[in-house]
C-alpha cells in the first residue's frame, strides 16, 4: 500500500525505500534498465558500453572523523559505478548551498573532492550550482553523476546465487556509520572511529578478476550489510547463512553499538564491498582482496545456502540462529 505522506525511513534504503521504489517510482518509469534497480545501469551508446550512475549526498554532519561530504560525494559514485565491474572516468557534480554557508567551508569540501577525484583517477568534467534561502537546506547538498567503461576481461557482475557460493566482505563493516554518529551525538571515545570511505574500483576489480562467477557484488551503504545481503536473496532462491565470529566489527564500533542500542549489521559503510563468488575461487579471491590497500581485512563471512530459501541467517557468537531482514524504519537518517 503506497504511505500518504513520505517519512525519514523512505531513505535508509531498507524495507521502506523499496516500497517507494517499487510502489511509487517504477509507475512513472520503465525502462528496461531501470527494472532490476540497479545501483548503475549499464547502457549502450553506439558500439559501446558503459555505466551510469547518479546519488545524492545530505548526509549531517558534513564533517566526521574521517573524511566529509565532499570525499563522500566522489568516492560514493565512483563506487556504485566500481562494483557493476565498471572503471570510474566521469563524474558531475551539482552543488545545492544554503545561504550562510562560510566560504571557508564550502573550499574545504571543495577541496576535499578535488583530491577524491585524483585519488580515484576520475575527473570531474560538468557541474550546476544553486544557492537557496537560509533555513531552507542545510549548509550543503551535494547530486552527482557517475560514468565508467567496461574494461577488457571477465564479464560484470550479474547472474544468481547457488548452493556453496562463498560471501565475502572487504574489511570491517559499520565504520562510516558510528563515525557520523559518535560526531552528531558527541560522543567523546578514548579510540575514536573513522570513516571507511574509500574508493572500491581496485578492490571490484580483484574479485572479479580472480573469481569463475561473481553473481552479486555492492558497496555496503545504507542499510548495512544485513539490508545490502537481503538484496541478493529473494523467494523460491537459495539463502544466505553467515556465521557472526567471522564478520569484522571493530571494537570502537562495537562499543557504539552496545551502548545506543545499535546492530552494527546494519550500519553503512563507504567503503566496503560485499560479493558472493563461487566457493572453488573464494580462497584466491580473498588473497587477491588482501593485497588490495584499504583491504587487508578481507574474509569470508558465509555461504548460500539451500536450508534457508530466500532469507538471511545469522549464526550468532552464542551458536543461535536468528533471521537477519531488510532494515525496517531509519537506524541513522542522513548518513550520507
Amino acid at each position: 500500500m503506497t504511505e500518504q505522506h513520505i517519512k525519514l525511513g523512505h531513505g535508509s534504503g531498507g524495507v521502506l525505500t523499496r516500497r517507494l521504489i517499487e510502489d511509487t517510482l517504477l509507475r512513472f518509469f520503465t525502462s528496461a534498465h531501470l527494472a532490476a534497480l540497479p545501483d548503475s545501469a549499464w547502457v549502450e551508446m553506439g558500439s559501446s558500453r558503459v555505466a551510469f550512475t547518479t546519488d545524492s549526498y545530505v548526509v549531517d554532519p558534513i564533517f566526521f572523523p574521517g573524511s566529509d561530504i565532499g570525499e563522500l560525494a566522489i568516492f560514493g559514485t565512483v563506487n556504485d559505478l566500481a562494483v557493476v565491474g565498471a572503471i570510474p572516468r566521469f563524474i558531475s557534480c551539482a552543488l545545492i548551498i544554503e545561504e550562510g554557508l562560510p566560504t571557508c567551508d564550502l573550499e574545504t569540501v571543495l577541496d576535499s573532492m578535488s583530491k577524491a577525484a585524483a585519488t580515484a583517477d576520475v575527473e570531474v568534467v560538468t557541474g550546476d550550482t544553486k544557492v537557496v534561502p537560509k533555513g531552507k537546506a542545510d549548509r550543503i547538498f551535494i547530486n552527482t553523476a557517475g560514468v565508467g567503461i567496461l574494461p577488457e576481461g571477465p564479464s560484470p557482475p550479474g547472474g544468481h546465487p547457488e548452493r556453496g557460493d562463498v560471501i565475502m566482505v572487504s574489511g570491517p563493516v559499520g565504520d562510516h556509520g558510528a563515525a557520523v554518529l559518535s560526531r552528531r551525538e558527541g560522543l567523546n571515545l578514548d579510540s575514536p572511529v573513522v570513516s571507511d570511505c574509500a574508493p572500491l574500483t581496485d578492490a571490484a576489480q580483484a574479485v572479479i578478476r580472480n573469481a569463475s562467477r561473481v553473481p552479486f557484488m555492492r558497496d555496503v551503504t545504507r542499510g548495512g550489510l544485513a539490508t545490502v545481503l537481503n538484496e541478493a536473496t529473494q523467494e523460491g532462491a537459495p539463502g544466505i547463512l553467515l556465521n557472526e565470529t567471522s564478520i569484522p566489527v571493530r571494537e570502537e564500533v562495537r562499543s557504539i553499538c552496545e551502548v545506543l542500542g545499535l546492530d552494527a549489521l546494519y550500519l553503512a559503510c563507504e567503503g566496503r564491498l560485499v560479493a558472493i563468488v563461487d566457493a572453488e575461487s573464494a580462497p584466491t579471491v580473498v588473497e587477491a582482496l588482501r593485497d588490495v590497500p584499504g583491504a587487508a581485512e578481507s574474509c569470508a563471512i558465509g555461504e548460500v545456502s539451500a536450508r534457508y530459501a530466500g532469507k538471511v541467517v545469522l549464526q550468532t557468537l552464542l551458536g543461535a540462529r536468528r533471521l537477519l531482514q531488510m532494515l525496517s524504519g531509519e537506524q541513522l537518517p542522513r548518513i550520507c
